[in-house]
Parts: structure tokens; C-alpha cells; sequence
């Protein structure tokens, strides 16, 4: 059975309370790029965000210079070095990638999505066919899933 599965980034997880980031539909369908949980180092339960870390792996890396091959060199809506903005946007895309390729490698993989309000990743995403979200589209799926809940 296809189920859906969301990598977020720390614009979308500033967004959302503690509460919220604690919830079973957090813990069970999204994970956190290592990138993405070193901006959100300073939240409170930074330490419990750990336990949905995608992390970086060869595989990842090498989506990573896939996703690099794409941004044209004078382009800095994506990542800008030189201000130390956007380190992470590349790597949650990257992520993706990697996420997507290993679902395709099993008989019946999950859907993933990235969860951003950032546009240069949204369309960075898209530019790869990553199926993307943004926060108040999580929130739907956060208050439905609450509200399905209720009614069981």
C-alpha cells in the first residue's frame, strides 16, 4: 500500500508548535533532512526532532551534485554562500531525490513530497518532479488528520 511521506523544512517546522511537531502524523510520515535539523537546533524540542533525521549518506551526495548541476552559477535564490542563506535547500531537495529513487527500488514505495514555503526549493522540486507542499497545506493535512482522529 502507497502511503505519503513529507521531508520539512525549518520554515515550516518555526511554523508549527511543539505540539504540533510532537503529533503521531509528524512522527510516523515526516522526516528532517540533517541540514534542515541544524537550523532548527534552536527550537525547544530540537532533541526530539533528532529521531526523524534523514541523513546525509553517499547516495544523498550524490543527488546533492544533481541538484548543484541545476543551479545556474549566477543564481543565488536557491542557496547563497556568500550570505549564508538557504545551506539546507539543496540538500532537502537532495533528500528527496534520494527518498523518491529508493521508494522506485521496492515493489510498492511511498510517495514523497517536500513541505517548504521557500519558492526557490518549491521550484527546484518541481523541476525534478518532487510533488511539493506548503505549510498551510500541512496544516490541512495536520487538522484533518486531528479531526479523523476525534471521530474514530
Amino acid at each position: 500500500m502507497m502511503g505519503h511521506r513529507y521531508l520539512l523544512d525549518n520554515n515550516v517546522l518555526s511554523r508549527l508548535t511543539a505540539e504540533e511537531r510532537s503529533r503521531s502524523f509528524i512522527r510516523e510520515n515526516c522526516r528532517i533532512p540533517s541540514e534542515v535539523l541544524h537550523e532548527a537546533r534552536f527550537l525547544q524540542d530540537a532533541a526530539a526532532l533528532a529521531a526523524l533525521e534523514y541523513g546525509t549518506t553517499a547516495r544523498v551526495l550524490r543527488q546533492l551534485q544533481r541538484v548543484m548541476e541545476r543551479v545556474p552559477v549566477d543564481d543565488v535564490r536557491l542557496v547563497n554562500l556568500y550570505s549564508g542563506k538557504g545551506n539546507a535547500d539543496p540538500m532537502l531537495v537532495a533528500c528527496a531525490l534520494d527518498a523518491v529513487q529508493g521508494e522506485n527500488e521496492g515493489l510498492f514505495g511511498d510517495e514523497w513530497a517536500i513541505v517548504s514555503n521557500d519558492d526557490a526549493v518549491l521550484a527546484m522540486a518541481r523541476l525534478f518532479g518532487i510533488t511539493v507542499l506548503t505549510s498551510g497545506e500541512l496544516d490541512l493535512l495536520l487538522r484533518d488528520r486531528r479531526h479523523a482522529t476525534r471521530c474514530d
